[in-house]
């Protein structure tokens, strides 16, 4: 497993070394991400814990497993591609020491979550609040010295772009398992979307307070059309997908995109986006031709009814399409969902971020 690792770091070394942007100037001169299994970019490859992607066939159209829990790009690889940056290496990877650092860090870990238990059931994960931590130590050990000065420091944080991509996990790694955790019982529905957005809120204004001022909230998807769900129900609707836990996390994306409305207000100097990314995926299973796509409800590589019964397992052969499908495995999407929902939220054209683009953020 070390020397597996080994070889994971030295590839990337070169790749992150012939993918560095040098002949356009950066919309912004960093990108920083939180979150979860859909944006990690590495970070679980460091730590013991059975949430990993460091095997084939992840990464099969990336040329080699980073990490990523995709076949190819996530939707930050591409946000990061859009702002004219690199992308950005994962906290716990010696990619992001030294002046790397000063385009980005990436400290997504999967089975993360915004509440400190979600998840636990898989070991090792960094949560939330320990990602912002880890931001807190990038600020002080890795970059500070490359500033003449605290108000130079401040200026380049607050250009910075924020990503926070995080909470699904506390629905499919925490309330949507009652044999395992106990908030399904303790909560209701809106109960629980109300603690997640207090809990999010105060961690949000740690953020801020160490210097964050472009932030970008991405909702969660639509859970109830993943293939881990579809495979755990004897039916569902027309549409495809479990409506009774859609419902359920769209509580949780109201209230998120409230809490940007009102973040807006109240921190001075920040400006927060929220990013609709529940009617997009979900109109990408419902209508994939609308996008390209043909197969909407099963994992390009799984196990089980819809490929979601038991995800893709180390050397399983993928589906050879993986360009016409939505989901790559039981829980996230292919390099080209993840793509689409980037051009949808990140681009000048984007028409699912609110109230403006992320390219706009960038501009402001």
């Amino acid at each position: 497993m070390k020397s597996l690792l080994i070889c994971v770091v030295l590839l990337e070394l070169v790749w992150f070394g012939n993918g560095q942007s040098r002949d356009h100037q950066p919309l912004a001169p960093a990108f920083f991400v939180f979150g979860d299994s859909l944006v990690d970019s590495g970070n679980n490859n460091y730590i013991p814990t059975l949430a990993r992607a460091n095997y084939f066939p992840y990464g099969i159209d990336f040329g080699f497993p980073t990490g990523r829990f995709c076949n190819g790009r996530t939707v930050v690889d591409y946000g990061a591609t859009y702002l004219g940056l690199p992308l950005v290496p994962p906290y716990l990877s010696p990619l992001s020491i030294g002046q790397n650092a000063l385009r980005g860090v990436n400290y997504a870990s999967a089975a993360a979550g915004i509440l400190d238990e979600t998840g636990r059931h898989y070991g090792a994960r960094t949560t939330f609040n320990g990602q912002i931590s880890q931001f807190e130590i990038t600020i002080e050990l890795r970059l500070r010295r490359f500033f003449q000065n605290p108000a130079d420091l401040r200026k380049y944080l607050a250009k910075s772009i924020i990503g926070i991509n995080i909470g699904s996990n506390d629905y499919i790694n925490n309330y949507l398992m009652p044999e395992r955790y106990s908030t399904s019982q303790v909560y209701s529905g809106e109960d629980y979307a109300d603690l997640l957005i207090k809990t999010l809120s105060a961690q949000i204004s740690r953020l801020y307070n160490l210097g964050a001022r472009k932030m970008v909230l991405a909702g969660s998807g639509p859970l109830g059309c993943i293939p881990s769900q579809l495979s755990m129900v004897s039916s569902n609707n027309n549409s495809g997908c479990v409506t009774k836990i859609n419902n359920i996390v769209s509580m949780f994306n109201s209230r998120l995109k409230d809490l940007a409305n009102t973040l807006n207000t109240t921190l001075p100097g920040s400006f927060f986006v929220y990013q609709n990314v529940f009617d997009l995926f979900h109109d990408m299973v419902v209508n994939p031709s609308r996008y390209g796509l043909v197969v909407s409800n099963e994992a390009c590589c799984g196990n089980g009814r819809y490929g979601g019964a038991l995800t893709c397992l180390p050397l399983q052969q993928p589906c050879l399409d993986r360009n016409q499908y939505v989901f790559w495995d039981a829980f996230h999407p292919t390099e080209t969902a993840n793509k689409i929902i980037a051009h949808n939220t990140f681009s000048k054209s984007a028409n699912y971020s609110y109230p403006i683009s992320v390219y706009e953020l960038a501009k402001l």
